[in-house]
């Protein structure tokens, strides 16, 4: 028998929930929102064809109509090249004004964008394709279709726009398909729990520091520039004195990273004179972050509201926010359940505030792509499992206080623990393997190794490389330790890793 699901009193959600009706499957749905992103973009390609819809640092600048223009001739490219209503399309260019015509462009030819990791070692690219069934690969090395221009109609709201692929918790990535509809109810739930005034439209401008194939760049920055008709400002790559240039010189007002990103940008030389009076809003998310630095962001931003968001693959990004009267005070909390979200507890025993949070909403996947297993697993009775445990407290604020799942947050990057093991155990005179997460005041966790051979000797270095030759170089350990005997496990053959956390001790980092 599953254990029963306890849902969440939205009596105390500060968010607003007016224009929300519940359907027959008890999922909350706004109502008067666009049905599509084509709706969505087409929208300000009318009211505002030359507003600045995409600016690429350093490179192409991009008003709405232009992008609407070019897309759709990589829309006519596509179809000519033989793309039908549902194919999947790989988006691999980097991030930039050409991973935003090859995204649109996807979705105006009544394709699937298939947002690929651009750090991803080879095997796992080639995985991700395979799994994805991708008929046209857009990669970087190769120019952008072109044709005829095509927009593609009769698009509906429950059709899947693009598939996100997870970490890999079980040692291999999962598809997730998300809908127009989920993209549409997720840039709708941010900008409510922003504040975001609706008529603010070019004024928002946000800036794009991470990966574009995470669905906190994609769905809660680039789609939410481009519901309200503002620009996404996109960085190709992290570099913290352009970042700070570019706050003034591309008048930003919406910031999102990680914790990580922010600690470094507020200790760097070149921010000590940055102008930040543009900035409104500022957001964190994807790791724990620390009371004092949500204080230094206050101190750093004064006119920013400051909020941290809290979300997965598997929900289009947000599931709850804590809003800016908590960030400081309340800095170890998640907030609160985003509007169109509805939050429950599984409880492990007797106390209903504590156990497995599970989720429901329009932004919730209905399963992932080509996994019947995992998706049975996953979602049952309609509530999405999420693998992290919580607390909510007095307040009705969420705290998520371990995971399930043994996954690694290396500065807001997920990875599988199970599938760095994998890799580490097919490298040489490697017997046995754990992967464990080492604390790092920078970058929250870093990857370390507990290897086991019974060979005698272990050449770590030959190990590292045959790491790095199969993963993504954010995935290959930065710490690794030697033991003599055995790797303790259960009578399963499990890794008992909180007995190794015990007793492993790290030396320096590997260089």
């Amino acid at each position: 028998m599953p254990r029963p699901v306890i849902p969440l009193s939205r009596s105390r959600n500060p968010f607003p929930q007016e224009g929300l009706a519940r359907g027959a499957d008890e999922v909350l749905r706004y109502t008067g929102v666009p049905a599509t992103l084509l709706d969505v973009l087409r929208t300000h390609v009318d009211a505002r064809p030359d507003a600045e819809a995409v600016v690429e640092l350093g490179g192409d600048r991009l008003t709405y109509a232009q992008l609407w223009q070019r897309a759709a001739r990589v829309a006519g490219g596509l179809r000519a090249a033989g793309l039908a209503r549902g194919d999947r399309v790989a988006v691999r260019h980097p991030a930039g004004a050409n991973w935003a015509l090859a995204f649109w462009g996807t979705l105006l030819a009544g394709g699937v964008a298939v947002a690929v990791n651009t750090r991803s070692a080879q095997p796992e690219v080639e995985f991700v394709l395979g799994d994805a069934g991708v008929k046209i690969d857009l990669s970087a090395t190769t120019p952008l279709p072109d044709g005829d221009p095509y927009v593609a109609a009769d698009l509906d709201p429950t059709d899947v726009a693009a598939l996100f692929y997870t970490s890999g918790t079980t040692g291999r990535p999962k598809g997730v398909p998300t809908t127009h509809e989920a993209f549409v109810t997720n840039a709708e739930n941010l900008i409510r729990c922003l504040g975001v005034p609706r008529d603010v439209g070019p004024e928002l401008r946000t800036l794009i520091s991470v990966p574009l194939f995470h669905v906190t760049a994609c769905n809660s920055q680039f789609m939410v520039a481009a519901y309200l008709g503002g620009t996404s400002v996109i960085m190709p790559a992290l570099d913290l004195p352009q970042l700070s240039e570019a706050l003034a010189a591309e008048r930003i007002s919406f910031v999102v990273t990680v914790p990580a990103v922010y600690s470094l940008l507020l200790r760097h030389p070149g921010f000590a004179g940055a102008q930040v009076s543009g900035v409104r809003w500022l957001a964190y998310g994807g790791a724990p972050i620390a009371p004092s630095l949500v204080h230094a962001l206050k101190d750093a931003f004064p006119r920013a509201t400051v909020i941290n968001g809290y979300g997965m693959t598997e929900t289009a990004s947000l599931i709850t926010v804590l809003p800016d009267r908590d960030a400081a005070e309340h800095a170890d909390s998640v907030g609160y359940a985003v509007p169109s979200v509805d939050l429950g507890v599984v409880p492990f025993g007797d106390d209903p505030s504590t156990g497995e949070l599970v989720v429901r909403g329009a932004t919730v996947t209905t399963g992932y792509w080509n996994r019947p297993e995992a998706t049975a697993e996953t979602i049952v009775d309609g509530w999405l499992h999420t693998g992290d445990i919580v607390r909510v407290d007095d307040a009705g604020r969420v705290h998520i206080i371990d995971r399930i799942k043994d996954i690694i947050n290396r500065g807001g990057e997920n990875i599988s623990s199970v599938e760095v093991e994998a890799v580490l155990l097919s490298a040489p005179g490697v017997a046995d393997a754990a992967v464990l997460a080492v604390p790092d005041d920078v970058m929250g966790e870093k990857v370390g190794a507990v290897l086991y051979t019974d060979r005698g000797e272990i050449d770590v270095a030959a190990v590292v490389a045959h790491c790095r030759e199969r993963l993504a170089d954010f995935k290959v350990p930065q710490y690794a330790t030697v033991v003599a005997e055995a790797l303790p496990r259960n009578a399963g053959g499990k890794l008992l890793k909180n007995r190794l956390r015990e007793q492993v001790c790290w030396g320096a980092p590997l260089r």
